[in-house]
């Protein structure tokens, strides 16, 4: 029983030897290396959701004719459990993950998964995989919920079957090398998000509209893309997989708005933050133009990405076919610094945590 959702346990038979996880967790690098079990829920809309359980991780077999694979009828999440200097797991807001995930669903005309089932799903997968949460420095286990339309059927409407299921795998650092900061380019060929559009739904179809953006930043030695505006092509949006904050000399701070910007939840948790230190943080638009000016000036002393994957991440270069500048010194600065500790120190467990965002596991 997990937060009143009951999971059938069927453990893998055959899980990987502790002598090779070992090895794997050594050097995990970034979702490449998996679990020995995953969780799955099915849904039809006459019997709703049912056949909760916890198996081996294992290939899927879907029919050619599923939705999902015609009318991309898909949603996912992204989170993290961490291990406590005390041993144990802890999730880091699974209460938020699972809240966006019924708006994602909602958006995409899907059947929303209520809140315990999703947290219990979590819960229940991190429960038998904790040993493969890596030690390494910023180590983690990185969760991927996900849902998609199962129906086998072709014609244009939401499908009435789906499964749900949640994936783990052990992670280190996101940026590859440990970079102070990243570089990120500007993308003046391509957008992300348009009014009205799924912006602000965490589903594949805006990820996979952006890799040809990612692809052309990679291309140019950057590490993100940085979407803008899709109707002015003016205003700065978001990167291709996270959040973005602008830290201003009167130790003010500004974000983009939401509406075709995706409801972080790191985003969230570093206003609630640097609010409760006195902090203006201002939710408003902000142009490449006053970008390029600010950095220029001194004016814009600091900017970073955030997202689960990233976590807090300085920007310390862009680039563009119409940009190329340097934020500050082009590293890491003190207000990113010490957003970055108090995150990180409360999701593992080093620092308090006065919001009551953390999570133990059993």
């Amino acid at each position: 029983m997990t937060d009143g959702a009951t999971f059938a346990i069927q453990p893998n038979a055959n899980p990987i030897p502790a002598s090779e996880r070992a090895v794997r967790l050594e050097n995990p690098g970034f979702g490449t290396v998996f679990t020995d079990h995953m969780a799955m829920i099915r849904y039809q809309a006459e019997k709703g959701w049912h056949d909760a359980q916890v198996t081996a991780r294992g290939p899927l077999s879907l029919d050619p004719a599923s939705a999902v694979l015609h009318y991309a009828q898909e949603i996912f999440e992204g989170m993290k459990a961490y291990r406590t200097p005390a041993g144990d797991a802890v999730l880091f807001r699974p209460d938020a993950n699972a809240a966006r995930f019924r708006e994602s669903a909602r958006r995409m005309a899907m059947p929303e998964l209520p809140d315990e089932l999703f947290v219990g799903a979590v819960e229940a997968l991190v429960n038998i995989d904790r040993d493969w949460i890596p030690a390494v420095e910023g180590g983690s286990l990185y969760l991927r919920p996900f849902m998609f339309a199962s129906e086998v059927f072709l014609g244009v409407k939401p499908s009435s079957e789906y499964l749900f299921l949640v994936i783990a795998s052990s992670v280190g650092a996101y940026f590859k090398g440990g970079k102070d900061a990243v570089t990120v380019w500007v993308s003046s060929d391509y957008t992300r998000a348009a009014p009205g559009g799924t912006g602000a739904a965490k589903c594949g179809g805006n990820y996979a509209a952006g890799l040809i953006a990612q692809a052309q930043a990679s291309e140019n030695g950057c590490d993100q893309v940085v979407f803008l505006d899709a109707v002015e092509r003016r205003y700065v949006e978001e990167l291709g997989g996270m959040n973005i904050f602008f830290v201003f000399d009167d130790g003010s701070m500004l974000t983009p708005p939401l509406g075709t910007v995706l409801p972080g939840i790191t985003r969230a948790s570093v206003m609630t933050m640097a609010r409760d230190k006195g902090v203006e943080v201002r939710e408003q638009l902000y142009s490449m133009e006053d970008w390029r000016t600010d950095a220029a000036s001194g004016r814009l002393k600091e900017v970073f990405a955030c997202g689960t994957a990233a976590v807090i991440t300085a920007i310390g270069e862009v680039r563009g076919t119409e940009h190329g500048f340097t934020i500050g010194n082009g590293g890491t600065g003190p207000v990113t610094r010490a957003l970055r500790d108090e995150l990180t120190g409360i999701q593992r467990g080093t620092r308090p945590d006065p919001y009551g965002w953390v999570k133990k596991v059993g």
